[in-house]
């Protein structure tokens, strides 16, 4: 499976050589971006998209009162975690059993009108870019403000999570919300992708507003999990984690373990073929390094056109 590598910021297949990709270059210039209204409410920054057919029962539901994202509840439960298909990658081996507690996740990726409250209250940094990839004027444009926000790092992430009183999810819990208790691919089932349940292959050339594609609802009902943006989650990247990671709650490698500074991003995005959507596939870019000067990219890590986030809330 295609891995994004920090420093060349192209994308390499370690299984298929011969479809290499050719990505949009990751660029990291700083701007500033247009703001929304001032004194915007969570209410007014989102209307919570619609849930799939199969609409999980009210009690699994809540509307967070920080930013109006909508919580989806995830039961304890114990899963398969990692590829089981005859794509699997070494970095997704072995598939294994997973136990994990009870916690909340959000049903979409967080949009451009949340953010923009938590840069109002001086608890976030504004993204790196008010582009996104084909939209020169997207970060503070009320045409988008219901759409995935990009050009955030992995600490730009964090902040915001922690700033809705949430966290980002961990890597386990992220396939759990994703995966469900069964053995399926992608979060809607083993059907191939296609234009009804995930923006990918660039068919749309863009992000998508969050929640727009309901066939490609997870068994809890969490949308945009394949697709649209890639997701930070809190886990630092290993390759070979998956060989004596904790049965339960596994939380990643520390740093001394893990021996670099990559985060792990999950999901996909628009630009990349149905592959990458596989819901075990496992990516990276460079987090932080709290080491480097504060002044410097390598502080706060890199960012893209293509990665945005959604948090998560254990269980009170």
């Amino acid at each position: 499976m295609k891995k994004i590598i920090p420093f060349v910021f192209v994308l390499l297949t370690a299984c298929q050589p011969a479809e290499i990709a050719t990505p949009t270059p990751v660029i990291t210039a700083e701007t500033n971006p247009t703001s929304t209204a001032v004194g915007a409410t969570a209410t007014e920054v989102f209307s919570p998209a619609p849930l799939p057919t199969e609409t999980p029962a009210l009690e699994n539901i809540r509307i967070s009162t920080q930013d109006g994202m909508t919580q989806l509840f995830i039961p304890a439960g114990t899963f398969t975690m990692g590829g089981m298909d005859v794509y699997r990658e070494n970095d997704e081996q072995p598939a294994h059993e997973v136990s994990i507690d009870t916690f909340w996740i959000d049903q979409v990726e967080v949009t451009n009108g949340m953010y923009n409250l938590c840069v109002q209250a001086d608890a976030c940094q504004p993204p790196k870019e008010t582009r996104s990839d084909n939209r020169e004027n997207y970060f503070g444009n009320p045409e988008y403000q219901d759409y995935p926000v990009v050009f955030v790092t992995w600490d730009d992430a964090n902040a915001y999570c922690q700033w809705a009183e949430r966290r980002l999810p961990t890597e386990a819990e992220w396939e759990r919300a994703a995966r469900g208790d069964d053995l399926r691919n992608y979060p809607w089932g083993d059907e191939l992708p296609n234009q009804y349940n995930a923006n990918f292959m660039n068919l749309v050339g863009d992000t998508s507003r969050v929640g727009s594609y309901a066939e490609g609802a997870s068994p809890f009902g969490a949308l945009d999990m394949a697709g649209n943006v890639w997701e930070w989650v809190a886990d630092r990247y290993r390759p070979n984690y998956y060989s004596n990671s904790p049965a339960a709650n596994p939380q990643g490698p520390t740093e001394e373990e893990a021996q670099n500074v990559m985060r792990v991003i999950r999901g996909g995005s628009f630009q990349e073929d149905g592959l990458f959507l596989r819901l075990a596939n496992r990516s990276f870019l460079e987090g932080p390094n709290h080491k480097a000067d504060a002044k410097s990219i390598e502080y706060h890590g890199r960012s893209s056109a293509r990665i945005g986030f959604r948090c998560a809330e254990g269980e009170n």
